[in-house]
């Protein structure tokens, strides 16, 4: 019995467009994104059977992204800005593009942890709980993260500007 038939197939088809959105956010790059998530549902793939048996794959999946994106900005040592490109999901309106791209500017700016601390709490929706267990790190950890991201947001993108912007 391979890994595929329990589960994984449907599991991918149900979470990659969500996994992919994480993975951008993380990195900033939409190729970048897509090797990220590859890399992870590989890993993910290899042990699909204990990660089903433990629960819901998708924290570990995560994880698994959260961390290759911190890796390789620490490898490459990204410190510009990232180019833009189109994000997964539409903007919902026209009037949010503008603030959308200087949200995501902004978000590119931040330090590879922080980064993740902010899309998984804002983007994804996630506790501070969860956001840690994801991180594997503190709840202290995901508060102080998240607040220094919050700090520096809105000195980068002024306090109008981020106070306006709900992820």
């Amino acid at each position: 019995m391979t890994p595929y038939t329990d589960g994984f197939t449907e599991f991918v088809a149900a979470r990659s467009t969500s996994l992919l959105r994480t993975a951008y956010l993380t990195c900033g790059s939409l190729g970048e994104a897509e090797d990220l998530l590859q890399t992870a549902l590989e890993r993910a793939c290899l042990r699909w059977d204990r990660l089903c048996r433990g629960g819901d794959p998708e924290p570990y999946i995560r994880r698994i992204i959260v961390n290759l994106a911190i890796s390789r900005a620490r490898r490459l040592a990204i410190v510009q800005l990232i180019p833009t490109h189109t994000p997964p999901e539409l903007p919902a309106a026209r009037e949010d593009i503008e603030l959308r791209h200087v949200v995501l500017d902004g978000l590119r700016a931040l330090p590879p942890r922080q980064r993740a601390v902010v899309v998984l709490r804002f983007w994804d929706d996630l506790t501070e709980v969860q956001t840690a267990k994801v991180l594997g790190c503190s709840v202290g950890t995901v508060k102080s993260q998240t607040s220094k991201a919050l700090k520096r947001l809105r000195a980068l993108l002024g306090e109008e500007v981020a106070n306006s912007a709900r992820y």
